[in-house]
């Protein structure tokens, strides 16, 4: 287990393009390849559809107000700062400029509404990128977008001037030079090195008068834009009331907005259920205890039969069932409550004791209150459905490897061969009736273009081959209690004479050490046998908290407060890191191909002598191999892993997932330490800093996995005062080759030969085994049944002037008629092709429209 010492290392942000780059060629290491079979084997389609509650837009009424709940009120709406967060990404998307936006299968298509094309007009001696602006396209000052909007952003995200705060340069500083086309809608951009995602920039495109100098873009933009030009414009910002108001931009040219108003009002998680029962929201992302009892409250309903209790009058103990009522279902807060338990209070309440007959008298009035509550509220949630998807991400199991056990690429490997991926995401998705396929990449998901199972790399759960490779690397059953003789390098002389006295000692207490074994075999079967069983309770030792320093619980003076934004760890944050091992063991960087600095055990070490599986190489050897004996060891230390994970109300997912690793890994004698900490603190003060073994957090889909995925996976470097800059690669595992194949990635205009890249990439990350990918995480969205195209977008950027509430006076189909702007961006999609774009070659289209 890794031990918790001085800070050491730092982050910076993803899309900052601090490391140095390679240089293509240096390294020549041998081709690991994706180990699918290429463009057939992709997943042409979505694992789950977006559920939006389409409607055709003249089956949308005119007008409304949608309240929609989001986390945060955010402290910037300048989305290119490093406090900026989801909710400013949302404002942004409804009021200003993309020039790209994402459709259902999550790749990029050119937005009508602001570009007529945009296309790659030369490629030597330099990639030069020429736009064609809508020529209606206007801010809300009147004024045209142009070229004057496109240099002043370049020139602020460039990363050449420091008098700029920014968090995101990726692609800017590629660029050499903007200038002014044939005439003011055309906008010619020159790259000084070829930049394959170019369509990332740009969007959102802010106006001149935010990004034209420092002052304006630090501080110009937090609250307030001079400036839009988007369906919406930002009329409010309150931070007492916690809402943004936004409103129809009246110099918008696109299709009306539906809606008047959209307010977006910040409510915590775990608040959500409160507001939506009392109908003071319309569309809200909720996590899945929320869902359930929207979906009880709907299948009450349908009964005919409230969710609570029908005599809650009865507070006093004047009855034995009053504090229970009567619950036609057996959820809410008296659930649990049996006719034993409650003739036990009734006569608590009603007995001669004054003192206990108080405590219980309150305590039944207490439940009978939360009763009539959950009640009341389960009727108000009745009014609502459960709109669900996947969300454009994945849950990961992260495995820090910069130091102890895990620097070893070995055990890492093991980890992942222990686990069952299927039985983890199934888990997690089909109680809620989504598909659960765990993900076979690290840099695209289901549905998008670039999506190739590559996990072959790595392998499939194997209980022997994971048990092997643990012995290769020197953990063995007996290892904890074998220690290291401590012999360092020296004369032959004193090795002989160091020889001969473990001779005799071993002599001496070998009666002693059989009795000992003997013993502790028979107490490491027993711990075999509680956690052999990977579907088990969660009653397994390794999973329990029970001597587990449980930091952030709920104990008087320790409560910490808890993110605004539950438990979502998508969002990154920089911190320190902290070394355990000695210098010494860590000084040699990249020993083997995939891991990071680590002692290595020599190979040939001898399997476990029990609990081994058959010789057999079938692809189930993993059903049949026996969990070993008992922990191992090495060196008299035991294989004990830090496993952090966090402890709020909103965690339960990511915690019951935990248990389960928890269990499959105490299959192959690794022992997990769970220790659960505060939300608020989990991703900066554990994360981002490295002070885990193992731990679960997310990452966001992109559409652009050579820009965006570089600086999760790519090898960590030292920086000038010695520490580890490690970007946004948490687990601080990476290569060179890795590095190497996404440089090349980004600067690879065909894209063909650019997806092979990244799936070579992606097969190396695989076999590194620093992130095993999980499952996609479930989106669910609370939706009044009125409300029209909007829910769980999935992948597809929102269409804000197509949402709004059904209109009951009319009546029919619901396949929705899309604003002409969607319909020109769905054009040609289930044929791969943007055909309001400029004609490509036929060789590789697929959705990047004219810009080859």
């Amino acid at each position: 287990m890794s031990q918790v010492g001085a800070p050491r290392g730092r982050t910076c942000s993803r899309t900052i393009r601090s490391v140095a780059l390679l240089t293509t060629g240096v390294l020549a290491l041998p081709v690991l390849a994706a180990c699918s079979s290429g463009d057939d084997e992709r997943s042409k389609v979505p694992a789950a559809a977006q559920d939006v509650g389409p409607a055709a837009r003249d089956r949308v009424a005119d007008g409304g107000t949608l309240r929609w709940a989001v986390d945060t009120v955010p402290t910037t709406l300048n989305a290119f700062q490093a406090d900026a967060d989801a909710t400013t990404s949302r404002i942004a998307g409804a009021v200003l400029p993309a020039l790209f936006t994402l459709d259902k299968t999550g790749r990029p298509q050119r937005n009508p509404d602001y570009l007529e094309s945009a296309k790659i007009v030369e490629r030597e001696p330099k990639q030069v990128v020429l736009y064609k602006l809508n020529q209606q396209a206007v801010w809300s000052d009147g004024r045209e977008l142009g070229a004057a909007d496109f240099v002043a952003q370049w020139r602020a995200l460039s990363g050449k001037e420091s008098a700029y705060w920014t968090a995101r340069n990726a692609g800017y500083e590629r660029i050499q030079k903007i200038e002014r086309g044939a005439n003011d809608l055309e906008v010619r951009v020159t790259f000084n090195k070829p930049y394959a995602d170019w369509r990332a920039l740009f969007s959102p495109l802010y106006p001149k008068d935010v990004m034209g100098a420092p002052n304006s873009f630090n501080d110009g933009a937090r609250a307030k834009l001079k400036a839009t030009a988007g369906p919406f414009q930002l009329k409010e910002l309150d931070r007492a009331d916690r809402e943004i108001t936004l409103v129809r931009n009246p110099r918008w040219w696109g299709a009306r907005p539906k809606l008047d108003t959209i307010v977006l009002s910040a409510v915590p998680r775990e608040k959500r259920a409160t507001a939506l029962a009392a109908g003071t929201l319309d569309l809200a992302e909720i996590d899945s205890p929320v869902a359930s009892r929207i979906d009880q409250a709907a299948r009450d309903k349908k009964r005919g039969a409230g969710a609570g209790p029908q005599g809650t009058g009865q507070r006093s103990g004047t009855g034995p069932q009053a504090a229970a009522g009567s619950q036609s279902g057996a959820h809410g807060p008296g659930a649990e409550i049996t006719p034993a338990s409650a003739m036990r209070s009734w006569a608590l309440a009603n007995g001669s004791d004054e003192e206990k007959a108080d405590a219980a008298r309150k305590s039944r009035e207490r439940t009978t209150e939360a009763i009539a509550k959950y009640a009341k509220e389960q009727q108000g949630l009745g009014g609502y459905v459960v709109r669900k998807s996947l969300e454009p991400a994945f849950t990961q199991l992260a495995l820090n490897g910069e130091t102890g056990p895990l620097a070893d690429e070995r055990v890492r490997r093991a980890v992942a061969r222990a686990l069952d991926r299927k039985k983890l995401a199934e888990a997690v998705l089909k109680p809620l009736g989504l598909p659960a396929n765990p993900p076979g990449s690290h840099l695209a998901l289901a549905g998008q273009h670039a999506y190739a199972d590559s996990s072959d790399a790595l392998g499939d759960q194997n209980t022997r081959e994971a048990q092997a490779l643990l012995a290769d690397a020197g953990w063995t059953p007996g290892g904890a209690l074998k220690k290291d003789d401590g012999t360092k390098a020296g004369s032959e002389a004193d090795a002989d004479k160091k020889k001969d006295k473990d001779d005799k000692d071993k002599d001496a207490d070998a009666e002693k050490s059989g009795e000992d074994k003997k013993k502790d075999k028979e107490s490491d079967s027993k711990d075999s046998e509680s956690g052999s069983d990977s579907g088990s309770g969660s009653g397994s030792e390794s999973a329990s908290d029970e001597g587990a320093y449980i930091v952030g619980d709920n104990k008087p003076g320790r409560g910490a407060p808890l993110s605004e934004s539950g438990t979502r760890v998508i969002a990154p944050a920089p911190a320190g890191r902290v070394q355990s091992l000695d210098d010494a063991d860590v000084s040699a960087q990249d020993r083997q191909p995939g891991g990071m600095a680590g002692a290595y055990a020599p190979r040939g070490t001898a399997a476990p002598a029990s609990g081994s599986a058959s010789p057999s190489g079938s692809s189930s050897a993993s059903a049949s191999a026996s969990p070993l004996p008992g922990p191992l060891g090495k060196d008299g230390k035991p294989l004990t892993l830090r496993f952090v994970l966090p402890s709020g109300p909103g965690s339960e997912q990511l915690r019951t997932v935990g248990e389960k690793i928890a269990r499959m890994l105490d299959r192959i004698g690794i022992r997990t330490e769970i220790t659960k900490v505060a939300d608020a603190s989990y991703f900066k003060d554990h994360i981002a800093s490295g002070d885990y073994d193992l731990a679960l957090y997310s990452w966001p889909a992109t559409a652009y996995p050579a820009t965006d995925g570089r600086p999760i996976y790519a090898k960590p470097v030292p920086a000038s005062d010695g520490s580890l800059l490690v970007e946004q690669n948490y687990t601080r595992v990476g290569t060179d080759h890795i590095n190497q194949l996404f440089d090349q990635a980004a600067s690879e205009l065909d894209e063909k030969a650019a997806r092979d890249l990244l799936r070579r990439a992606d097969a190396r990350i695989w076999a590194a085994a620093g992130s095993i990918p999980l499952y996609q995480r479930p989106q669910l969205v609370a939706a009044k049944p009125a409300v029209a195209n909007a829910g769980a977008f999935a992948f597809a950027a929102p269409r804000y002037e197509d949402i709004g509430f059904k209109d009951p006076a009319r009546s029919g189909p619901e396949q929705p008629e899309k604003s002409p702007g969607a319909k020109e961006i769905d054009k040609g999609v289930d044929k791969g092709v943007d055909k309001g774009s400029v004609q490509e070659s036929a060789e590789e289209s697929a959705g990047e429209s004219d810009e080859q």
